[in-house]
């Protein structure tokens, strides 16, 4: 699943206001997920961004911690709970997300410089598994065209490719973009175009791609208002994104997905007709969100830390196993820094 709140301009996961970090770890375990995609922005990692919202009597252990020192101790604790992490470069900066993967205020040197930095910090920790490169490509976002300044393919190659030459262990995470040509789909979900002009790294069984999907009650595209909906939706997810993996071409993580109702309303419908797609073929997923969302709902329900079982029973069936805790290093942590 995905906890959302280091991309914002608290650069903290949700919650800790009210909770402490430790048992909303042990809780994300207990439910099933075994790996988390941890939002973020740039400018989390600048030496002087200080986390807020968070409540310092409930997290002793997090007062003092810049931003990157929070993500330090979020990889820790997930790694002895055998959680996963896979980085997701949500934002340039907490102000908004962008329609390419470099901004004036963050240029594209920039951009790989950070993922370089991450890689190399948590080089060797098995807990840190992937690097989602940039978050919803959409809008100017091209695939396939050599624009340097819009194609996103060039620019996961030069990323990916730059990650892999210091970290050559993590999965290197491409999502789609929104146009392709006339074929439109949902921000960073268009993989439409991967098999003409796939990704090319240096280690090219590291690469995943990765699809966003949403139903009604985000927009009303025109799929989910069909006269032969929801059978039409197995072919939508074919034509966008699931071709890769049930071609053999390569796999296929959907990085986002959610919604309120699991019930019998179009949400719900669409909801349930995508997990149960997802789960007879074999798909990975990282669900939105883990945290109370008023956009789109969330796993708890509340600050108290209630889950919502209906979501939980849903997705049950295609959880997978915990990976197992990683031993710590010398230094007394997983990363070899002391917390």
């Amino acid at each position: 699943m995905n906890w959302s709140g280091l991309e914002t301009s608290a650069f903290a996961p949700i919650g800790l206001g009210a909770r402490n970090i430790d048992d909303m770890l042990d809780q994300v375990a207990k439910a099933g997920f075994n790996t988390v995609r941890l939002p973020y922005s740039n400018q989390l990692l600048d030496s002087t961004t200080k986390p807020t919202s968070i409540n310092f009597e409930l997290n002793p252990k997090l007062k003092g911690l810049n931003g990157l020192g929070l993500l330090d101790y979020i990889v820790d604790g997930a790694a002895h709970r055998g959680l996963r992490i896979v980085l997701d470069r949500h934002r340039p900066t907490a102000d908004a997300q962008s329609e390419l993967w470099y901004t004036a205020k963050i240029p594209e040197e920039r951009w790989i410089r950070d993922w370089t930095m991450l890689a190399l910090r948590y080089r060797g920790n098995q807990a840190v598994v992937g690097a989602d490169l940039s978050n919803e490509p959409h809008g100017a976002a091209t695939w396939g065209d050599d624009n340097p300044a819009t194609d996103w393919r060039l620019a996961a190659e030069r990323a990916g490719n730059a990650i892999l030459d210091v970290n050559p262990n993590w999965l290197i995470i491409v999502e789609g973009v929104q146009y392709v040509g006339g074929n439109t789909y949902w921000w960073g979900g268009n993989l439409s175009a991967a098999a003409q002009a796939p990704v090319r790294l240096s280690h090219p069984e590291r690469l995943v791609y990765s699809a966003h999907d949403y139903g009604p009650e985000e927009s009303g595209q025109s799929w989910l208002q069909a006269p032969d909906f929801p059978g039409n939706l197995p072919g939508v997810w074919r034509s966008r994104w699931a071709y890769l993996k049930q071609d053999g071409i390569a796999p296929v993580l959907v990085g986002e997905f959610g919604g309120r109702s699991i019930g019998s309303d179009a949400e719900g419908v669409w909801q349930r007709s995508l997990i149960s797609f997802l789960e007879q073929g074999g798909f990975s997923y990282t669900y939105w969100v883990w945290n109370p969302d008023a956009w789109i709902g969330g796993l708890l329900v509340d600050d108290r830390g209630d889950l919502d079982q209906a979501k939980l029973g849903l997705l049950g069936p295609s959880q997978a196993p915990l990976l197992g805790p990683i031993e710590p290093a010398p230094g007394g942590s997983v990363s070899g820094r002391r917390l």
